[in-house]
């Protein structure tokens, strides 16, 4: 297994997928593929900077600390959801595509099998399947919803750089098996309650969130196994990490 080296964490998620049939969801993993790579194209991510990992009804990308965060995240609040819109307007309703999306951060490394291991995307994993992120998404009309993680609220979010705004974001407890965890959700709060997942002894919603288990990124059914490589360079999980951190 290769050393953990740091990356920003990317998660898209497509809601009820597996209500749909077999058609339906290979047209939507094409629609998504090219939302994710127009909203990575439009943040400036070189293809060369970003391994992704297909999960059928979700996409993974890893990418390098190169690329500006605030670029980042002004994309997804801005041209990730004028790109849903304007693919599902010719869309019937069945049809139609809406998406969690979460940003994290964190040490991932490459096992033997070229799948990905680590605490950090495990805690993201755990915020993209979160209840109250997916009753944000149920409770707007909006075709998306993004999350960050604290870490990415605490070092970016929060100072507002030009075209982000953290007085849009508002603070959700999600409960998780390591217990509860504190993220932000993109857009006015609903009735999204903490996710029941924590476990019985946790003292409260501000304790900290140990991460002691790894999440392993494999292929299955629905993609291939480990990442995508673009272009003719192979991501550089070798070379030393920054200091930074349904």
């Amino acid at each position: 297994m290769t050393d953990p080296v740091y990356r920003t964490i990317l998660l898209f998620d497509i809601e009820q997928y597996g209500s749909r049939d077999d058609v339906e969801q290979a047209f939507l993993r094409r629609v998504l593929y090219d939302v994710v790579d127009t909203t990575l194209l439009d943040a400036a991510v070189d293809e060369t900077a970003r391994l992704r990992a297909d999960r059928g009804d979700s996409v993974m990308e890893l990418i390098d600390t190169s690329v500006p965060v605030p670029a980042l995240i002004k994309t997804l609040l801005t041209e990730t959801p004028a790109l849903l819109h304007n693919k599902n307007r010719l869309l019937a309703t069945s049809a139609r595509m809406r998406l969690r999306i979460v940003l994290s951060s964190g040490y991932v490394a490459v096992d033997e099998l070229d799948g990905w291991v680590g605490s950090d995307l495990n805690h993201a994993v755990r915020l993209l399947n979160s209840d109250p992120l997916r009753d944000a998404l149920k409770q707007r009309e909006s075709d998306c919803v993004l999350c960050v993680s604290e870490g990415i609220y605490q070092g970016v979010v929060r100072h507002g750089p030009l075209g982000v705004r953290p007085e849009e974001f508002h603070r959700v407890t999600v409960g998780t098996k390591e217990g509860p965890t504190v993220a932000w959700v993109h857009g006015e709060p609903g009735n999204t309650p903490v996710s029941p997942a924590a476990p019985a002894g946790a003292s409260g919603p501000d304790a900290p969130a140990p991460q002691h288990h790894d999440v392993r990124i494999n292929g299955d059914q629905y993609g291939q196994a480990g990442g995508t490589h673009y272009g003719d360079q192979r991501f550089d999980f070798t070379r030393p990490a920054r200091d930074e951190r349904r």
